[in-house]
C-alpha cells in the first residue's frame, strides 16, 4: 500500500501522455535539443577531465594550489577544495559528481561530503552571463550584481551550514596520504574508463531533462490558472522556467528576483540530476533541497535589493 499514491501519480501521467501526445512530443523534443545543443557540449568535457584528474593524480596539483586558501576560508580539506572549484565553475551537477567521487574514493569524510553538497553545486558563471544576463534580460548593467548574488549567497550560507557538519572542529580532516593520488602516470585504459563513466552521467542528465521537459509541457495543457501555473511550472526545469518567468512577469522587480531565486535553486530537474550523481554514497537528497531552497530565498531577496539600488 505504501506504493499506492506513486502508482496513481504514474497512471495519471500515462493517461495525460495518451491524451496529449503532441505536448509529449514537443516537450521531449525541447528537452532533447536542450541536452544535445547546450548541456552535452558544455558539461561532457568537464565530466571527462575531472574524472581524469582524479584518476591520474592531477587533483594533487589543484589541491596544492587552492587547498590552503579554501581550507582557511571554507574549512574544507585539500581534496574537498576541488569540489568547491568544480561546483562553482562547471555548473550543475558537477559539484555533486565530484563530491560523490571524492567520497567513494575515501578522500573526504561523509560529513564533509554533506557540507560540500550544501553549497558547492551551482549554476556555472558562463550560463549566468550568456543565458540570464545577455539572452534573457539583455542588460549588461545586471552582470556584476547577478554574478555577485549567485556566487556570494552560497558562500555566505556555507558559514551557517558548516556549524552543522564540523561539530565544533575548525577544519575537516585530511585523508590518509597513502590513499591520496598515489599514481600520476597515464594509461589509455584510464581514458576509456573515464569516458564510459562520463557517458553514463551525461545520459542520465539528458534523461532527466527530457522527462522534466515533458512534465512542463503537459502541465501547460492543464486547465489551471496562470498564477498557479507560474508558481509550479518554472521550478520543474531551470532553463525553460527562466524563459516562462521572463515571458509572463512584466514587472522587473518581480521577474528578476524570481529568475535569480530559480537559478540559485536550480529547479527540481537539477535536484534529480544531483540525486542520481549520489548513487552509491548514502548521501540524502532531502537536506540538499532544503539548503538550496534557503539559499534561493536569500538570493531572491538580495536580487530585489540590488535592482532597487540600480533603479534609484
Amino acid at each position: 500500500m505504501k506504493h499506492f499514491p506513486a502508482g496513481i501519480a504514474v497512471t495519471a501521467l500515462f493517461a495525460s501522455m495518451l491524451l496529449f501526445p503532441k505536448a509529449v512530443f514537443h516537450g521531449a523534443s525541447e528537452g532533447l535539443l536542450l541536452w544535445f545543443q547546450i548541456i552535452f557540449p558544455t558539461l561532457f568535457p568537464f565530466l571527462v577531465v575531472t574524472s581524469l584528474l582524479m584518476t591520474t593524480g592531477g587533483l594533487r596539483f589543484i589541491a596544492g594550489l587552492f587547498g590552503n586558501p579554501l581550507r582557511h576560508f571554507l574549512g574544507v580539506s585539500h581534496p574537498g577544495s576541488f569540489a568547491v572549484i568544480a561546483g562553482f565553475l562547471c555548473g550543475y551537477p558537477m559539484g555533486a559528481k565530484v563530491t560523490a567521487d571524492l567520497l567513494k574514493k575515501e578522500l573526504i569524510t561523509r560529513n564533509e561530503a554533506r557540507y560540500l553538497l550544501s553549497f558547492c553545486n551551482n549554476t556555472s558563471p558562463i550560463f549566468i552571463i550568456n543565458f540570464i544576463v545577455w539572452k534573457t534580460f539583455g542588460q549588461e548593467e545586471l552582470l556584476f550584481p547577478t554574478l555577485a548574488v549567485l556566487i556570494l549567497t552560497p558562500l555566505l550560507f556555507s558559514f551557517l551550514f558548516r556549524r552543522f557538519y564540523l561539530h565544533g572542529e575548525k577544519f575537516f580532516p585530511e585523508p590518509d596520504q597513502k590513499t591520496l593520488f598515489t599514481r600520476s602516470s597515464f594509461r589509455f585504459a584510464d581514458l576509456d574508463t573515464c569516458l564510459m563513466d562520463s557517458f553514463e552521467a551525461i545520459v542520465k542528465v539528458g534523461g532527466y531533462i527530457i522527462v522534466f521537459s515533458v512534465l512542463l509541457s503537459l502541465l501547460d495543457m492543464l486547465p489551471v490558472s496562470q498564477n498557479l501555473f507560474l508558481l509550479t511550472a518554472p521550478s520543474l526545469e531551470m532553463t525553460n522556467g527562466i524563459l516562462l518567468l521572463k515571458k509572463n512577469l512584466q514587472d522587473p522587480l518581480i521577474c528578476y528576483p524570481a529568475v535569480i531565486g530559480l537559478t540559485s535553486f536550480g529547479g527540481f530537474c537539477s535536484a534529480a540530476q544531483t540525486r542520481c550523481m549520489l548513487d552509491g554514497t548514502g548521501l540524502k537528497i532531502g537536506p540538499y533541497i532544503i539548503e538550496k531552497l534557503a539559499a534561493a530565498l536569500a538570493a531572491s531577496l538580495l536580487a530585489f535589493l540590488c535592482l532597487l539600488f540600480l533603479i534609484h
